[in-house]
């Protein structure tokens, strides 16, 4: 019998109400919905509580009248094929929106028009459109235009991979020479002195990094290392895609990788391997700077007669996508933390958008080894 006035009730809830129910004032609780980090994590989860309690629905298009506030942050896409996606994407994405609603914030995808592979010109026709409050971009490279140009626009952003020194430290990334190292002391662990690694030709920043944490490491524990290069491998989307090599299959040393410029790079990441366990002192592990060149290890190997795993060849993957638990054996991985990432994003974006101030320094976070049964 009181179903229906109650749900009628609880549509018409207003400010005022939650504000008596928690006990606190108006202004408290506007401040809870609108800047939760002024109000104190007790008060915030009381002022939480009613409105859960209340059902009540706050007014999103009057709050963003009266704020200027679109409560929108744009989110730059990087180019991929639906038919071949980038295997971290959906992962990243599905982090990025829950962190921007879990403070109220919606994310809109923007990429360049078709026809057009500018970057620039799509952020000017965004911004221009005040459809935003703030930008995330993704895959920074060394002297990346968009960050000079969203800097010199005066718009909120951040950045999925660290920026270079001279620009804003608007960054979040994962501690790439960090999380090799840790690969590498794992596969000393289990017994391996002679080791290898797989990466991207292209000098991208997140493979460079990665193949300087397995060399130094491996130097340090006075391992024999190479690292192999394959071109073309690093065209995928930096700390949310497919990375690549670094230095081609005859760079064989102790700890330090060394080039020949005579040696012409091989044409694939399976041939370079199958050629690296040819050699004379053929790696007892491959440790791959993505988890798709990791499956071009496995191929190597395999074709080479050998197995992968306790026995034969150990491999290492870095992103620790889905297919790495249903390979055979399971893959060994580098995981990276993408609810953590993002919400690092969301929050140091919004301190801009509130007045807060820009970050003066990068925030790097941690990666986590899940060891499988592909390094035993």
């Amino acid at each position: 019998m009181t179903e229906g006035p109650q749900r009628a009730r609880r549509g018409a809830t207003t400010i005022e109400e939650v504000a008596r129910a928690a006990g606190v004032s108006r202004q408290t609780v506007s401040n809870a919905l609108n800047a939760a980090h002024r109000v104190r994590p007790e008060t915030l989860e009381r002022v939480r509580a009613a409105i859960r309690e209340l059902g009540y629905q706050p007014d999103q298009s009057a709050r963003s009248l009266r704020s200027g506030a679109r409560r929108t942050l744009g989110y730059l896409v990087p180019v991929d094929d639906p038919l071949d996606p980038n295997p971290l994407m959906a992962g990243f994405l599905e982090a990025l929106v829950d962190a921007a609603g879990a403070e109220g914030q919606r994310v809109l995808l923007f990429r360049p028009g078709p026809g057009s592979t500018d970057p620039v010109a799509a952020i000017d026709e965004l911004v221009a459109a005040r459809q935003v409050d703030g930008l995330v971009l993704a895959d920074v490279l060394r002297e990346d235009a968009r960050i000079a140009h969203v800097a010199g626009l005066g718009v909120p952003f951040v950045s999925f991979g660290r920026t270079g020194p001279g620009e804003p430290q608007h960054w979040v990334d994962i501690a790439n020479e960090a999380a090799m190292a840790e690969v590498v002391r794992h596969l000393a662990a289990l017994g391996h002195r002679r080791i290898g690694y797989l990466g991207a030709a292209e000098e991208l920043p997140w493979m460079a990094a990665r193949r300087a944490g397995f060399l130094a490491e491996a130097g340090r524990l006075g391992l024999a290392a190479s690292a192999v290069a394959v071109p073309g491998t690093g065209t995928g989307t930096g700390t949310v895609g497919v990375e690549g090599t670094a230095r081609p299959a005859s760079a064989v040393g102790t700890g330090r990788a060394v080039t020949d410029p005579e040696v012409p790079a091989p044409p694939s990441a399976v041939t370079a391997v199958r050629a690296l366990l040819r050699g004379p002192d053929r790696p007892t592990a491959v440790a791959a700077g993505s988890d798709l060149l990791a499956l071009d290890a496995y191929e190597a190997v395999r074709a080479e007669g050998l197995v992968v795993g306790p026995g034969g060849v150990a491999v290492t993957g870095f992103h620790d996508t889905p297919l790495c638990r249903h390979l055979y054996p399971a893959l060994t991985s580098v995981r990276l933390p993408l609810r953590e990432i993002a919400a690092a994003l969301v929050g140091r974006l919004l301190g801009q958008v509130r007045g807060e101030g820009a970050p003066d320094a990068g925030w790097e976070l941690p990666t986590e080894l899940v060891v499988r049964g592909s390094s035993g």
